[in-house]
């Protein structure tokens, strides 16, 4: 690894706990990453209305990477700074084409503030909680352009359904999962953690051999595999573990912070 100068690592399931909580050692960690002059970077699937409790648990440090890439968060300001939207006749035409081969899909839309899904959509615990979602039919949720179209399936197995949505849409935009449920994620075409990261790295002339990723699903792989030195936490989907250069204790043991601790 060459000198280290940016951090990026994602939240539910690696940084935080499973509680969603940012511990006081990891938020300590982190401090530690801005205070040796490297950069930190979130590089998350949440969407940036999921933020402002993690925002304040790092004292509104750094940039957060949203929604698998699609969009890019101050946490100073809490304002979306770039995005990389679904079109509405792409959204169209990837929903028409996976209702006719699966039948039993469900859609929500996440927007770049706020959110909208059909009423069968069984919405996850945040959302469930959340005030402001839309509650639309398919013509509203497609009317206008996205940074993440959702698809839950009541029964499949969520690794199947990732390969039968990427084989039916895969030309039109970038599916991805990171839940347990079978819950697909799907981005602009493209646009993925890694691109999103590359981006940011480039505007600051930061080689892949200078970060250090962390992740835990899915939806982690193309940024472990772009970062010079990739690392998964130990509770961490197979699929992940197999394609790290280094393991580390599970995210409820502080796995990332002890990997900062060591390299800062």
């Amino acid at each position: 690894m060459g000198s280290l100068r940016l951090v990026a690592t994602d939240l539910d399931g690696t940084a935080l706990r499973s509680d969603g909580t940012v511990s006081p050692r990891t938020a300590a960690a982190f401090a530690r990453v801005e205070e040796a002059g490297a950069a930190l970077v979130f590089v998350t699937g949440r969407p940036p209305r999921w933020m402002h409790t993690v925002a304040g648990a790092v004292r509104h440090r750094g940039l957060a990477i949203c929604a698998n890439g699609a969009l890019v968060y101050d946490l100073h300001t809490e304002e979306i700074v770039k995005s990389h939207l679904i079109q509405p006749d792409v959204l169209e035409e990837v929903v028409a084409r996976l209702r006719e081969k699966v039948p039993d899909l469900s859609f929500s839309v996440e927007y770049e503030g706020g959110f909208a899904h059909e009423s069968d959509f069984r919405l996850g615990g945040w959302d469930s909680k959340a005030v402001g979602g839309l509650r639309v039919g398919t013509a509203g949720l497609t009317s206008r352009p996205c940074a993440k179209l959702l698809a839950l399936h009541p029964g499949m197995e969520p690794d199947i359904l990732h390969e039968a949505v990427c084989e039916l849409v895969g030309d039109r935009v970038t599916p991805t999962h990171s839940s347990g449920r079978a819950l697909i994620e799907m981005s602009a075409y493209g646009v993925t953690k890694a691109s999103a990261l590359a981006e940011l790295a480039a505007e600051r002339g930061i080689e892949p051999d200078e970060v250090v990723a962390f992740g835990d699903m899915p939806n982690d792989l193309p940024m472990l595999r772009w970062a010079g030195t990739s690392y998964a936490v130990a509770n961490a989907h197979p699929q992940v573990l197999a394609a790290v250069d280094h393991v580390t204790a599970a995210n409820d043991e502080d796995g990332v912070a002890r990997i900062i601790e060591e390299l800062f």
